[in-house]
Parts: C-alpha cells; sequence; structure tokens
C-alpha cells in the first residue's frame, strides 16, 4: 500500500518558474507539440533531482510516467540550464567589472558511483587502474575546476575530467582556461590556488613550498600563512555548488558531471540573484 504525502522544495518560486520559461522556449525551438509532462512539471522534477538527489526511479513513479522518459526530462533540464552558464572570458569581465583584485582557482571532486573505465595507469597487479578512480580522495568521481570570487563566490566551472587528473593537469586540459585566466592576471589583478597547481606558477599564485631539506624562512611562513588564509576562502565555492544534494554523489554518466555542475551554478545565480 502506497502512502501520499506532501513536501516542499527549499527554492524560490521564481527559479521554479525560470526553469519553467526556459523549457518552453526549448518546446518552441524543437516544434514540440505533446510532452507527458508540462514545463512547470518537468522543471519541478528536475529540481527534485538537484536539491533532494531523488531517485529518477521515484521522479517516475511520482509523475506516472515510464523512466525512460523521466531521464530524458531531466537531461533536458541539465542541457537547458547548462547552455546559461557563462564562459570563463565573461565570467572573468564580469569580475573585473565587480573590481574584485584576484580570483581563486580549485578543483573539486564531484562523487560518482564505481566506473570501471579502464585508464592509461597500472596497479600493482599489472591491471589497469580505473579512469575515474581519484587516488587523492581514494573514491570514483570527477573533476571540476571552480573559479571563484574573493568572497568565495562561484562565477565559473570547468567541463569534467575523470577523477584520476590532477588539479593543474586538468586545468591544462581545457583550451580555453590558460588563455582566459592569462588574460586576467596583471599588476593589479591575482589569482590564487594551491600547491595542486605548483606546476603553472607563473600563472597562479601558489604557497611557497619547503623542499625536502630545507626550511622556510619568518617571512616566507608569513606570506604561506597570509595567502592561504586568503585563498581558501574558495572552498565555500565548492561547498555552495554541493549544496544541492545530487552533486554529492552523481549517478548518471561521470561524462554528464561538467554539464550538471554548470547548471547548478546557473540555479545558485538565480537564487540568490548573484553572478558576480
Amino acid at each position: 500500500m502506497s502512502v501520499t504525502y506532501t513536501a516542499v522544495l527549499p527554492i524560490p518560486e521564481a527559479t521554479v518558474f525560470y526553469v519553467a520559461d526556459l523549457l518552453a522556449d526549448v518546446r518552441v525551438t524543437k516544434g514540440t507539440r505533446w510532452r507527458a509532462l508540462s514545463c512547470l512539471e518537468q522543471a519541478v522534477l528536475a529540481l527534485r533531482w538537484f536539491l533532494d538527489a531523488t531517485r529518477v526511479e521515484q521522479l517516475a513513479l511520482d509523475n506516472t510516467i515510464g523512466l525512460t522518459t523521466a531521464y530524458d526530462a531531466l537531461h533536458e533540464v541539465i542541457d537547458t540550464l547548462a547552455l546559461q552558464a557563462p564562459s570563463l572570458h565573461n565570467a572573468l569581465l564580469a569580475a573585473k567589472a565587480a573590481g574584485h583584485e584576484h580570483v581563486s582557482i580549485d578543483g573539486t571532486l564531484i562523487y560518482t558511483d564505481r566506473v570501471r573505465e579502464p585508464g592509461p595507469t597500472l596497479d600493482n597487479k599489472g591491471k589497469p587502474v580505473d579512469l575515474w578512480w581519484s587516488g587523492k580522495h581514494r573514491h570514483h568521481g570527477g573533476n571540476v575546476q571552480v573559479i571563484t570570487a574573493p568572497d568565495g563566490w562561484p562565477l565559473w566551472t570547468s567541463p569534467v575530467a575523470p577523477g584520476r587528473t590532477h588539479d593543474v593537469t586538468a586545468l591544462r586540459a581545457h583550451p580555453e582556461m590558460t588563455p582566459a585566466l592569462s588574460a586576467w592576471t596583471g599588476e593589479d589583478r591575482g589569482l590564487l590556488g594551491d600547491l595542486g597547481y605548483e606546476g603553472e606558477s607563473d600563472l597562479i599564485t601558489v604557497p611557497i613550498k619547503k623542499s625536502a631539506d630545507g626550511v622556510l624562512s619568518e617571512q616566507q611562513r608569513q606570506a604561506n600563512k597570509t595567502h592561504n588564509g586568503t585563498r581558501a576562502v574558495a572552498e565555500r565555492g565548492n561547498a555552495l555548488l554541493k549544496g544541492f544534494k545530487a552533486l554529492r554523489r552523481v549517478s548518471l554518466c561521470p561524462w554528464r558531471i561538467g554539464a550538471i555542475v554548470a547548471a547548478a551554478l546557473v540555479l545558485l545565480h538565480h537564487r540568490h540573484r548573484r553572478t558576480t
């Protein structure tokens, strides 16, 4: 016997209608005549997934639609929202217009279910290590680079790279990042990162690394303390994005993580009426 109950989504009604309006435009563009769900119903379905990580099987049951239809509806919302995300160039232009003296870069791992996709390296038994396995986090997931304002507000998110990818490698893997960040960095504007970006220290200001047999001077330690205190606020951006429960563990194809995070960024910006 089933039990019916009432639930409330913790998101402004205006954001729900914003998503529904975007879907209406998509349907006009595609020339869609009929759908199992209205634009508003489809928006609510997707927002339940983003906010509460509701299982797609449950979403299909609640809307009396097939499982495939529910997945199609969810993916359409993800793609529609992701298209609204700013490019890195535009995000940095907005940060410049807002008067930010620096932005920060940080990588975050979006957890996934186990993915058996062979990577280029072998374990101690000679077997390929899973492409999406992060040795640092000891978990499967996707690496997403996040650019944040000085107070940690997320401005831009990158496409996904497999979890085994180090932050500096992920940065280099995205063609638009290095040119855009190089154009941003100047005498009056900085780009802060942690030691994961040590290989790009000409572009990114990172802490001073102590050599294996060396000792940092008092001045160097103080510089690191100041840098780490300023840069650590960037962790807030990752936390804000993962306020959407769906981003804490993605059960969809891991290659979809980039679009999912970009969609969450758009929702976050609209929800708080802030982009910079």
